[in-house]
């Protein structure tokens, strides 16, 4: 294979479709090899767009729009980091040959709903899932509680990240207010939620999974070490690496992951979420593409799942090797502002074995996702008491302008 140089009419270039935190650390993997990044977002100044070659600000949601930048750029590779796109533009790009769609236009289409990759993985590919049923109306959604997934269970809407919509319904009284939840705080109202039965865990992982082409162009499956992960209200507070496992679970974990990634195709690195109860493993979502839980592979992995994704997609070896344990904690907004600044870095620091990662996004939220602590250790347990300590030592603030 050849690369070209960046800013050259050689050059290879890279367009990201979402330019958050995790775009931003792609573009960074792809420019290491010096590929020309192009990075796209709804809103000015997202994380990738501080360090790419060229950003833009688009309705990703509009094909037009994107047809009409792909046109103008000519990407060899155009790289979602969000769900919430056109995926009509994406097949029709791809079917045209204009560009290599990571991983496909399908796998695209199929993880930005719900409803599509649960169908894939229960009835097409034949993994284990928890019960589930999609709903149309809130009666429609009374019926299949009552009579087939039953309570407690999750509301969902079948287009949404990072826990927006999601509820826990523990009794009927609860049901109309999932209802309503997750029909206005979704990405897209589809018509659609799905409601899934709650399967009794002891805990969920990140089974971080590899497709890649060898030196004979075959393409070969490797897996990082599970990444276990805390979440609030749906959304990743902590990660760590890696996850003790028994070694049945282990193994029915890549088998569920590669079964269902072999099934969507592609090249590049998929988050596979699972549920796991002793020797049982349930699969729960994927992601093609970098996962929020696997930020933590950047203190862990001498490859992280950025570089991971980036060599794949350019059709280089690929080693997911650990180098040692390690953990990841958010660093929360905690206030609503226009910016902020960070206080506490020199003691969040203070622990040669932790890392900070500001995102630099231009708005802060109560519940945005800022930073990201990283530590390692000899142990998980440490691990995660050290990214903790770290993430907790950082304080967002508002600029006076005073004084």
């Amino acid at each position: 294979m050849k690369l070209g140089t960046a800013l050259t009419e050689s050059a290879t270039k890279a367009l990201l479709l979402g330019s958050g935190e995790l775009g931003k650390e792609v573009a960074i993997s792809l420019q290491r090899f010096g590929v020309e990044v192009i990075a796209v977002d709804r809103y000015q100044n997202a994380p990738a767009h501080h360090i790419a070659h060229r950003s833009y600000v688009i309705d990703m949601t509009d094909a037009e729009a994107v047809k009409k930048l792909i046109d103008h750029e000519q990407p060899d590779y155009i790289i979602p980091e969000i769900e919430a796109l056109s995926t009509s533009a994406l097949q029709e790009i791809e079917q045209q040959g204009l560009a290599t769609i990571v991983p496909n236009a399908r796998a695209v289409q199929l993880t930005m709903n719900r409803e599509g990759i649960r169908t894939l993985a229960a009835e097409q590919v034949g993994v284990p899932t928890s019960s589930y049923a999609f709903a149309e109306s809130f009666a429609e959604l009374q019926a299949v509680v009552e009579n087939k997934i039953g309570y407690p269970c999750f509301v969902k809407p079948t287009m949404s990240s990072s826990g927006k919509g999601q509820s826990m319904v523990e009794n009927a009284e609860q049901l109309q207010q999932a209802w309503e939840y997750a029909k206005k705080a979704g990405r897209t109202d589809t018509g659609k939620v799905i409601v899934e039965g709650k399967i009794d865990f002891d805990y969920e992982i990140t089974l971080l999974t590899v497709r890649t082409k060898d030196s004979n162009g075959t393409v070969q499956t490797y897996f990082c070490e599970p990444i276990g992960h805390r979440q609030e209200g749906g959304d990743y507070r902590e990660s760590w690496q890696p996850q003790p496992m028994s070694d049945k679970a282990i193994r029915s974990a890549k088998d569920i992951a590669k079964k269902v990634t072999d099934e969507i195709g592609g090249l590049g690195i998929f988050g596979v979420e699972l549920f796991i109860k002793g020797d049982q493993v349930w699969f729960s979502e994927v992601s093609p593409r970098p996962h929020d839980t696997g930020m933590v592979t950047m203190i862990t992995q001498r490859q992280s799942e950025f570089d991971l994704h980036a060599r794949a997609i350019l059709g280089l070896p690929v080693s997911t090797r650990l180098s040692n344990p390690g953990a990841s904690a958010v660093i929360l907004g905690g206030i609503d502002a226009k910016s902020a600044v960070y206080e506490g870095l020199e003691q969040a620091l203070a622990d040669p074995d932790t890392e900070i990662r500001l995102f630099a996004k231009p708005e802060v939220f109560v519940k945005r996702r800022m930073g990201v602590a990283l530590a390692s250790a000899e142990d998980i347990q440490l691990a995660r008491q050290k990214a903790t300590k770290a993430a907790e030592s950082i304080r967002v603030k508002v600029e006076s302008n005073t004084g």
